[in-house]
């Protein structure tokens, strides 16, 4: 029994980190109202200069972009100075990737909830079954860090040592069509997010994601700490 107990613990946890993941993609890419993490992008990577455009325009396009990912603007069509033209910044097949873009976004955010009510219900389940619940969960959590930093260490190291490859099977995997292929003299939404913005989005989200379970992690010391201090004075209590 002390093994299903166990058992569900890391399960729990493993769902928890999961869900901290996704959650670091909203904070990473959402987190800042204003995008002055895109704007000081832009001007990083000659964004302005690339498309011909007025940063006031470009961060325009941006904060309707993002609106759209998130599902507050029903199309993705902006109006606006662009290589020297007034015309839409979208073209239809910036249309149907960000359509994919979006989907697997908003349900990765869907599937965050289902992460944490999972989680929830394996921590109940291990309270009903009368497992010693404050001294196995912050132990689970620790297995489950150790999991996921050397997943995440593995693949920093990937897309570190070949970033375009590691972007490319990333594309690869989550879309079933060609898309997000892009060519730059004609698309200008390429040309607004180059390959070194992704990079650098990329390493946003890590360090999100390492903040968030570092959070964690000094929650549970504080957690094991007081529970053996607590442990100590009850035994002590007992022998006198």
């Amino acid at each position: 029994m002390k093994k299903l107990h166990h058992v569900l613990a890391v399960a729990a946890m493993l769902l928890l980190v999961l869900a901290l993941l996704l959650t670091s993609f909203q904070l990473a890419i959402y987190g800042d109202p204003d995008y002055r993490f895109y704007e000081r992008e832009y001007a990083k990577y000659n964004v302005t200069e690339s498309l011909d455009m007025e940063m006031e325009d470009v961060m325009d396009v941006t904060e309707k972009m993002m609106d759209y990912l998130i599902g507050r603007r029903p199309e993705l069509s902006v109006i606006t100075d662009v290589d020297g033209q007034t015309q839409d910044f979208f073209n239809e097949q910036d249309r149907l990737h960000m359509a994919d873009v979006k989907n697997l976004f908003l349900g990765g955010l869907t599937l965050r909830w289902v992460l944490l009510a999972a989680a929830a219900v394996l921590i109940a389940l291990l309270v009903l079954l009368k497992g010693d619940w404050r001294r196995i969960i912050p132990r689970a959590y620790f297995i489950a860090l150790g999991i996921f930093l050397a997943v995440t260490v593995l693949l920093g190291a990937l897309f570190a040592s070949d970033f375009t490859k590691y972007f490319t099977i990333f594309h690869e995997i989550f879309f079933t069509n060609d898309l997000w292929l892009f060519d730059p003299a004609t698309d200008y939404m390429i040309r607004m997010l180059p390959e070194g913005f992704f990079y650098d989005m990329v390493m946003r989200i890590g360090g999100c994601f390492l903040g968030s379970l570092a959070v964690l992690l000094v929650i549970f010391l504080v957690w094991r700490h007081f529970l053996g201090k607590g442990h100590r004075q009850t035994k002590n209590e007992k022998y006198k």
